[in-house]
């Protein structure tokens, strides 16, 4: 923590970082007066209610730091951004063009990222139709104008959060779509306090003594966390690589010696949204169905995600999900082709065939360690409901995997920076 702060305090101390920190800080501040902006024609009470049934709001709430629940133009967040991204890297995957275009340098990946951006308004208004007709009673009136207004004002609201977060990725610091989902969970952080202040007086955690000792062992697991993710997230496999020696003219090329890194938790937090808007689908539908929550069908799927039988289902799939993502990512027979026609190999593996196969199991092996550890953090709040009683802990799973993860990155990104100048001073 020292490190970071340190590193934070002399950022500010450079001009140029200094402009680039106000920058990303002003950019942030117009999100989160964006997010309190009402959308016409929409009922926040009843959209509260929704989010407690365990349907995709709750998850939605989460990524727009409560603005869902406020029925802001934020309401969406950059979730439909997030699917077109995921849509995008699974097709380069799959479609020969797209992977031509991925491997063509800057002026591909802008191509990549234009589709994106296409992608993001089109899945944001097929989303904010099919929130209109899923709300049910939060829409006051339902007719065409109605539609174009809400459709229209959560799309836009989209589109504008997409800009706001590419300015903060060229002008400011660290990526910007991350940086706008850590704002909107830092944001429901004094909720979080203010829900277990009330907890704790209202007596629901034991008498004072006992409801003190719950409140400082939540904060405690709160900090194990933390430093979990933190080692997990910078953890890494290093598998050793030695380049062969090569005379070319009158020089002698290769000889040294390398490694490859490989990330424990290379899938990151993708599985588990992939996951819970999985768990999520049937009281979503069920919502859209049957909009009355007295309705026994909807009173069924009320709390639906926080039943410990459906958090148990939802470590299953991000089990899953951690494999799927993590080896569409990484190709151990396109690495080891690739060592072998460079000239690489590895210190006792055999190259071609025996070497593809040393790394699948060491990804295997690797994987199976981070796909435990997601699906313990992502289920840690239902158990530490059933534990203790306390519910919508904010800062207990899925937020704090979040939270580190771009802490992390946004950090290196200014270290980067700062040693760059630095060096720029000595070639000076």
């Amino acid at each position: 923590m020292d490190g970071i702060l340190a590193t934070i305090r002399n950022a500010w101390k450079i001009a140029d970082l200094r402009k680039k920190m106000f920058f990303t800080f002003l950019m942030i501040v117009i999100f989160r007066l964006g997010s309190h902006i009402v959308v016409p024609y929409l009922d926040p009470q009843a959209l509260k209610e929704m989010i407690g049934q365990g349907t995709i709001f709750g998850f939605v709430d989460i990524l727009s730091g409560g603005a869902f629940a406020k029925a802001t133009i934020f309401a969406m967040s950059i979730s439909p951004y997030i699917t077109s991204s995921i849509i995008i890297q699974l097709l380069t995957v799959a479609i020969p063009s797209l992977e031509r275009l991925a491997k063509e340098g800057e002026e591909g990946r802008k191509i990549i990222a234009q589709y994106v951006r296409y992608g993001s308004i089109v899945l944001g208004f097929l989303q904010a139709t099919a929130f209109f007709f899923g709300l049910g009673n939060a829409v006051s009136k339902r007719n065409f104008l109605t539609f174009a207004v809400i459709t229209m004002s959560f799309t836009a609201g989209t589109a504008f959060l997409m800009w706001l977060g590419e300015q903060i990725t060229e002008r400011g610091v660290g990526n910007g779509i991350s940086l706008l989902i850590f704002a909107g969970i830092v944001s429901r952080g004094p909720t979080g306090v203010i829900y277990l202040y009330s907890e704790y007086t209202l007596g629901n955690l034991g008498g004072k003594f006992v409801g003190l000792i719950s409140i400082l062992g939540i904060l405690a697991v709160f900090v194990a966390i933390i430093v979990a993710v933190i080692w997990v997230t910078e953890a890494e496999r290093r598998i050793p690589v030695q380049y062969a020696k090569k005379v070319v003219g009158r020089k002698m090329y290769g000889g040294q010696s390398t490694h490859i890194p490989i990330k424990v938790n290379a899938a990151g937090v993708m599985p588990i949204i992939f996951a819970t808007s999985f768990v999520a689908l049937p009281a979503t539908i069920v919502g859209f169905f049957f909009p009355t929550s007295s309705h026994p069908v909807a009173t069924y799927f009320r709390g639906f995600q926080s039943r410990i039988e459906i958090s148990l289902l939802s470590g299953l799939l991000i089990m899953f999900f951690t494999f799927f993502y993590t080896f569409i990512q990484f190709n151990p027979i396109e690495l080891a082709n690739n060592l072998k026609k460079n000239g690489g190999f590895i210190p006792g593996i055999r190259p071609g065939k025996p070497t593809s196969d040393y790394i699948y199991r060491v990804l295997t092996r690797i994987t199976w360690f981070s796909a435990l550890f997601l699906a313990i953090i992502h289920i840690f709040p239902s158990l530490l409901q059933a534990i203790t009683g306390v519910g919508g802990v904010w800062f207990a799973g899925t937020s704090v995997l979040i939270l580190v993860g771009v802490a992390l990155e946004t950090v290196r990104q200014i270290e980067s920076q700062m040693l760059m100048r630095h060096y720029k001073g000595f070639l000076e």
